[in-house]
């Protein structure tokens, strides 16, 4: 057994406090890791204002983690203690359904995660099953790396399943947090990025951070220049927009893909996908294995996320900095 000195909201929408809690004695599958960095993402603020009525309190968010290994259960083989690694919003799945058997253990449908039902990762420590505990690549930056594991792999995981190519036109949708990592990597996987923005003013940043065009989302005519051009778009922003007028700029059988969690029911007219064989799809994270692809990618490439950073002591100046809109553009707290 052993004490965790963290940071925990007592109710929702609370101020987080120092909060101390008492591990069981370690699983025979489990492994203990010391923090050394934690991001901050919007899934933590909904957790702490349980906007999806499945948090419970005391809550410690967290789960965008990188540290080291501490301690390993009796049956796990594949890490030492001192291995330098990360977890994000999985710490757990079954090991035993049709998805996991096929690779798939993000879509389990017993996946546990690293702050539903339990605590996370604004501590000094957290512990997670061996297989989601994830050994960070040689030369990666650990104060970078945290975000790779929640809006990395939601970003890059379309870019794979979806089966987009070197040779493609793409398109990103909301240039925040998960945009701009999209941006980077489709750049990076050799495509020509169209970057879709509402704010013209951006278009020297955007262009400076990868992309080879911008398009003001909100002016027809810049729609109507690139129509039938686009193979792939991913839509990372969690409101509702016009999807027809991205549909158009979609080329025969082109994907518009949503990672952005949109909460209203997607208008989408069924003559805008018939008449070119389009489709429309989605996905959560992704799989372990392609987790450590996408570590790997990112090294070889030098792609990390923006990010600011910030001490574990001052999270609760991090939360107020990202709630108003002022991060740019993922918020790492320091634990170490």
């Amino acid at each position: 057994m052993s004490t965790v000195h963290a940071y925990a909201a007592k109710s929702a929408g609370a101020t987080l406090e120092p909060f101390q809690y008492t591990l069981p004695a370690l699983g025979k599958d489990e492994v203990d890791i010391k923090v050394h960095y934690c991001g901050l993402c919007h899934s933590d603020l909904s957790m702490i204002n349980n906007h999806w009525g499945q948090s419970s309190f005391p809550l410690v968010p967290g789960h965008e983690i990188v540290g080291e290994v501490t301690a390993l259960g009796s049956e796990v083989n594949n890490l030492k203690v001192g291995d330098k690694v990360g977890m994000g919003w999985f710490s757990g799945s079954c090991m035993h359904c049709n998805q996991c058997m096929d690779g798939k253990q993000h879509l389990c449908g017993d996946a546990k995660s690293t702050i539903v039902g339990r605590h996370g990762g604004f501590a000094d420590k957290v512990r997670g099953h061996w297989s989601w505990v994830t050994p960070l690549p040689k030369g990666i930056d650990m104060a970078k790396a945290g975000p790779l594991f929640c809006g990395g792999i939601t970003v890059f995981s379309p870019i794979v399943i979806s089966g987009v190519q070197p040779t493609d036109k793409v398109g990103v949708i909301g240039l925040g947090g998960l945009g701009h990592m999209a941006l980077k990597f489709l750049r990076a996987w050799g495509c020509e990025v169209t970057a879709f923005t509402s704010s013209p003013n951006k278009k020297d940043a955007l262009l400076k951070m990868g992309a080879h065009h911008v398009v003001d989302s909100t002016n027809p005519d810049d729609l109507a220049s690139i129509a039938g051009t686009l193979n792939f778009i991913l839509n990372t922003t969690n409101v509702t927009l016009d999807w027809n007028s991205f549909l158009t700029t979609l080329a025969p059988q082109g994907k518009l893909h949503t990672v952005g969690a949109v909460l209203e029911p997607m208008a989408i007219p069924a003559f805008s996908l018939i008449g070119g064989e389009k489709s429309i799809g989605g996905s959560p994270l992704g799989s372990v294995a392609l987790t450590h692809k996408m570590l790997e990618f990112c090294v070889r490439h030098d792609i990390y996320p923006t990010v600011e950073e910030f001490k574990m002591a001052d999270v609760n100046k991090a939360i107020d900095h990202l709630e108003e809109g002022k991060a740019r553009f993922r918020v790492v707290l320091k634990a170490t």
